[in-house]
């Protein structure tokens, strides 16, 4: 069902600005809320489930929305956009906070593993 080709979604930081508010706004949606805490209870906190039930989850949702803006219909879609994104999070404050609140969406904080005393002392900050 190829309806063309369809053109790598080559996006402005502004338009860029837009699709992250609707993506973000798509996680909101009743439907797809629920469809995340089911996700989210099935992987009761283990990163391997959450690779295994949540990531699928939210990458159908993104999906949904990235579609209209040019982006292929799968998972490579998704991956076209974040790596968009991820060249403006350096210029522009904006972008990086909705990337940010994106990732909370569907990403378990990341924590340190406790390694003992005394492997370095500090840590770089991100």
């Amino acid at each position: 069902m190829a309806s063309g080709p369809a053109q790598a979604a080559a996006l402005s930081a502004e338009q860029a600005k837009v699709v992250l508010a609707e993506v973000i706004q798509a996680f909101a949606a009743p439907e797809n809320a629920v469809r995340m805490e089911e996700a989210r209870d099935n992987a009761c906190n283990d990163m391997g489930k959450m690779l295994q039930f949540v990531l699928p989850v939210a990458t159908q949702i993104q999906q949904e929305v990235l579609k209209a803006y040019g982006f292929s219909c799968d998972g490579e879609g998704v991956l076209k956009f974040a790596r968009l994104v991820k060249s403006y999070e350096a210029q522009d404050p904006e972008i990086a906070s909705l990337s940010g609140k994106l990732k909370a969406l569907f990403l378990p904080p990341m924590t340190l593993p406790p390694h003992g005393p005394g492997l370095g002392g500090s840590v770089a900050a991100s």
